[in-house]
């Protein structure tokens, strides 16, 4: 799914992949990223990703907050990760949504001037992962619930009380950005 952040100047791309080899997918990181400058680019564990929103929120926080100097991190990459895993260090961010050697699948976003050169980096990552993006990775399922609920601190009481009108997907991917967002306003 691709996304103009038009405040920013920025557009994004999310997608994922399904049945991804970590290897593969962490030797392009390391070989690609000097290649794949004008585009910042960041893999995490499919399986603690709340919805595109999750990532289209915590992609909105990364470029709000370079834009406001109050970053955490040095590159909009990096600043995702924080924001998606709701943490403020870098190393417990990583441990709790980048991929891991156990992981099947993968989320993908890429952040980048224009849609053009986002393009260009989604052939490049799909032609080296070998397959084409699967965003139904995306989307919430019984075994996702749990361990999002586990990462993120989200108990049955706090949940049903934020169903209201919403259906329980929903509202847990509302918490899930609501404590991302908090982030932004931890000291």
């Amino acid at each position: 799914m691709r996304y103009q952040l038009e405040e920013y100047g920025k557009t994004i791309e999310i997608t994922g992949y399904r049945g991804i080899n970590f290897l593969v997918a962490e030797a392009y990181l390391k070989a690609n990223r000097k290649q794949t400058q004008k585009c910042e680019i960041q893999f995490f564990d499919a399986e603690l990703i709340a919805t595109f929103e999750h990532l289209y929120f915590a992609a909105l926080n990364s470029v709000a907050a370079f834009k406001t100097k109050t970053n955490i991190s040095k590159s909009t990459a990096m600043e995702t990760m924080l924001y998606v895993s709701a943490q403020r260090q870098i190393q417990k961010a990583i441990e709790h949504a980048g991929i891991k050697p156990e992981s099947q699948n993968m989320a993908l976003l890429i952040i980048g001037d224009d849609a053009e050169q986002v393009d260009s980096v989604l052939k490049l990552v799909s032609k080296v992962i070998g397959a084409p993006p699967d965003e139904k990775v995306l989307e919430l399922t019984q075994d996702k619930i749990v361990k999002l609920k586990k990462i993120f601190g989200i108990n049955d009481q706090e949940l049903r009380s934020a169903v209201r009108d919403e259906e329980t997907e929903l509202a847990l991917v509302s918490l899930v950005i609501e404590r991302m967002a908090l982030v932004s306003t931890q000291i």
